[in-house]
């Protein structure tokens, strides 16, 4: 069929979608996967960075998908305006814009993979930028495929796809910017790896073996990791606990922690810099917080913005409220101990408005079985409360004076006594 044999058995009988540029490498894989018989449609970006060659490009391949009979998506962007909003290189707010379209029309158009023609050539320039980045292992493994997207060219040469090209008549277009130097992977290309070549023509096979190995040893190091995470974050309530001795254990620890917290956002030397921290201590990535608590690291995504304060009608027992709370007027009162998750309140000394709230810097209390008041932050330190502990603490007031420490302590001033007339027992029921 063809000097270029791929596995293409995954692709068998699935929906495909394939990114179209209009170049040898893009034409190249179209006709291949043409002559394998395998079903596809084409997507092509219009980024309009080359004038009039960039709309001859977007015909080019519309006039190839009619005359082959394949469904053509395309789009145009005005790129120069993404860029103004996101100040970001343009190859860089191209590749974003082109692989958030490509995804929305994997998903809105039900097709099981998306395909793109990435080379080996183009794996040696990504290893070649990623190593002068400084991004370690997981960077130097080059162009990942995922779940949905197959890169069927990744093992094979730049020259193997032209020769193809040639031999089989193929037309396609040429990109003019990729003959100058003004992006960075262009000069990757026209000043590494051109000379590489000329000075040991094997450069490309003895990178693929590279490339092999350094992919298991990724592998490898990604197993024991995730054995490792297994044992170490433990799971509490949607967050997850890291014992901080069992973690300065490890070594070496600062690739350690780049593993475990560089996917969710987190810059490894923060991390660091938190383990050896006081307690108290808290960094931010964009979804997650990390926590020095006294004896762990505390992940957790980041709240939503809470309501404030919730009011409750206590002659309206259906009441939507934040945590599940009843309570019941009684008659009999011969309790004088209580469990944590029950209180006996005088309905008298209540006033309204009587909420539900968190803490709130200066807010005292006066603790049942004790004389006088007490800061509520006092209270946390002597209970060992983390800073989780404090931010899930509900509160239940009337007229803004704490009347109950949920599930923890109440304010002697609203107990009921043996001959309090409205007795008022709330039940918290988590």
């Amino acid at each position: 069929m063809s000097e270029i044999n791929l596995n293409l058995k995954k692709l068998t009988n699935k929906i495909i979608l394939l990114a179209h540029s209009g170049g040898v490498d893009s034409c190249v894989l179209g006709d291949i996967l043409i002559r394998s018989k395998i079903k596809f449609s084409v997507a092509h970006c219009n980024f309009q960075l080359r004038g009039e060659e960039s709309d001859n490009d977007l015909l080019f391949v519309k006039k190839w998908c009619k005359k082959n009979r394949i469904k053509f998506y395309h789009k145009i962007f005005n790129l120069k305006d993404y860029k103004l909003k996101n100040k970001k290189g343009i190859q860089e707010v191209a590749r974003d814009l082109r692989y958030k379209w490509f995804n929305y029309l994997t998903s809105n158009e039900g097709f099981d993979y998306l395909v793109t023609a990435h080379h080996l050539n183009d794996q040696f320039e990504t290893f070649l930028m990623n190593a002068s980045r400084a991004s370690g292992i997981f960077g130097l493994v080059g162009i990942p495929e995922t779940n949905k997207l197959i890169r069927p060219l990744l093992n094979i040469k730049k020259i193997q796809i032209l020769d193809y090209a040639k031999k089989n008549n193929l037309e396609w277009r040429e990109d003019s910017s990729n003959a100058g130097d003004d992006y960075f992977r262009n000069i990757v290309r026209h000043h590494v790896v051109k000379p590489f070549e000329n000075h040991k023509p094997k450069t490309l096979d003895n990178f693929k073996k590279t490339l092999m190995h350094l992919k298991d040893a990724q592998e490898f190091i990604s197993h024991q990791f995730e054995n490792l995470k297994k044992l170490l974050f433990i799971e509490r309530n949607k967050h997850s606990y890291i014992d901080i001795e069992s973690l300065k254990k490890i070594k070496p620890l600062s690739f350690s922690l780049h593993h475990f917290f560089s996917p969710l956002g987190f810059n490894s030397k923060e991390v660091e810099k938190l383990v050896y921290s006081l307690p108290g201590k808290l960094i931010l990535s964009k979804k997650y917080r990390l926590i020095r608590d006294r004896k762990y690291l505390i992940l957790s995504p980041l709240l939503k913005k809470e309501i404030n304060e919730t009011f409750i009608d206590l002659d309206n027992k259906n009441s939507k409220l934040p945590i599940p709370i009843k309570w019941e007027y009684i008659s009999n009162f011969k309790k004088k101990a209580y469990k944590n998750n029950e209180v006996f309140l005088d309905r008298e000394t209540l006033k309204s408005p009587i909420s539900l709230r968190k803490y709130k810097k200066g807010d005292y209390f006066y603790p049942s079985g004790m004389k006088g008041k007490k800061l509520l932050s006092k209270f946390f330190k002597d209970e060992k409360y983390s800073l989780l502990d404090k931010e899930e603490q509900w509160l239940l007031c009337s007229n803004g004076e704490i009347v109950w420490i949920i599930g923890k302590r109440c304010d002697n001033r609203f107990l009921a006594r043996p001959n309090t007339n409205n007795k008022l027992l709330m039940r918290d029921l988590r």
